[in-house]
């Protein structure tokens, strides 16, 4: 059973892309949920002019971005349910990156959502230390997926 109750927002966005489903988005986020109690995340999905906005806003970066996680700081209080924080994805970002890797559409909003899903657990990859462990878990977990190493460039030709 599942210790994620995701909230799943889906805004700004139209037909053309092809998403995940509900059920697999949380199958994925629970494979790299550490906590020990039930969480929640918010998902929005937007579109380029939105995540290049928001890519500006928050990380001084002026382009569209893939995702985007702003961690929630709860106050010191416990909580029978954690809300871990929200995440930002482009689909149309995540669509030109895959095509781009050439790898499915699928595994690459897998790989994206676990990422994002690691930085709002504290996870980061800032430092070369950082970024090395993070990367090295996201391997791990998109192996229980059948999903190759996406860091290795060789995975993608």
């Amino acid at each position: 059973m599942s210790l994620i109750e995701l909230n799943l927002n889906i805004t700004r966005i139209n037909d053309n892309h092809q998403l995940p489903t509900y059920a697999r988005i949380s199958d994925w986020l629970a494979l790299a949920y550490f906590g020990e109690k039930p969480c929640t995340i918010n998902i929005e999905i937007v579109d380029k002019a939105l995540a290049r906005s928001l890519n500006l806003q928050y990380r001084e970066k002026d382009y569209a971005t893939n995702v985007l996680s702003f961690p929630f700081e709860a106050p010191p209080i416990e909580m029978p349910i954690e809300h871990l924080g929200d995440l930002v994805l482009c689909a149309d970002v995540v669509d030109t990156e895959a095509q781009q890797q050439k790898v499915s559409v699928e595994n690459h909003w897998a790989h994206l959502l676990i990422h994002g899903i690691l930085h709002l657990q504290g996870y980061d990859h800032i430092e070369d230390n950082e970024a090395q462990a993070m990367e090295s878990l996201e391997i791990k977990i998109l192996e229980k997926l059948n999903i190759k190493n996406p860091y290795l460039i060789s995975n993608y030709e």
